[in-house]
């Protein structure tokens, strides 16, 4: 993106959010992300983006939107963060907005009810495939596994706060590697 002008790369990565927010469902935004910036427009390489999205899941607030404003600001500084988030976020918005309009409506209909229930497992397997892809970019040693499953048990099992726990797993995740060397990295 480093040949054209400042205005044709925000309206770029504008439109690639825009497109991203207005097609990506549940779940599955963060699969939807890595596809359209990592595999189909090459602006950059999966070790950045899973850096970035670990900032963004340890920040407070929406995981795609701390991505979005990460990913755009790492492509064109503060101008690309505002353009990302912008479009990431207008369509979820205006569909939201009509969305719960029309739910107050309709919202003790059988029909509406099927629709919610059936899209959930839809959602939960999005997450699952997204985890997965990443797992396998991300996670390369024995060592890594353990941190995760830390995580999971501190989180699902002992009620940590996810804050608490990033903070206290990640904290023993640094020291494990600064004493015994970080893995080889492993391509995706």
């Amino acid at each position: 993106m480093n040949d054209e002008s400042m205005t044709t790369r925000l309206v770029r990565i504008f439109v690639a959010f825009l497109v991203i927010g207005a097609t990506s469902f549940g779940g599955g935004v963060v699969a939807h992300l890595r596809t359209s910036i990592v595999v189909k427009r090459r602006w950059m390489d999966d070790k950045t983006f899973i850096e970035l999205l670990t900032i963004s899941q340890t920040l407070p607030g929406l995981k795609a939107a701390n991505l979005a404003m990460l990913i755009g600001d790492r492509l064109s500084g503060a101008a690309g963060a505002i353009a990302a988030i912008a479009g990431i976020c207008l369509p979820g918005a205006l569909l939201m907005y009509l969305v719960g309009a029309l739910y107050q409506v309709e919202r003790q209909r059988p029909l509406v009810e099927a629709a919610l229930t059936g899209i959930a497992p839809a959602a939960v397997g999005l997450i699952l495939a997204t985890t997965a892809k990443l797992g396998r970019a991300s996670l390369s040693c024995a060592a890594d596994l353990m941190f995760v499953a830390l995580t999971v048990v501190c989180v699902n099992r002992l009620h940590v706060p996810v804050p608490l726990a990033l903070i206290g797993v990640g904290v023993l995740a640094i020291l494990w590697y600064a004493f015994t060397g970080a893995p080889k990295e492993r391509s995706a």
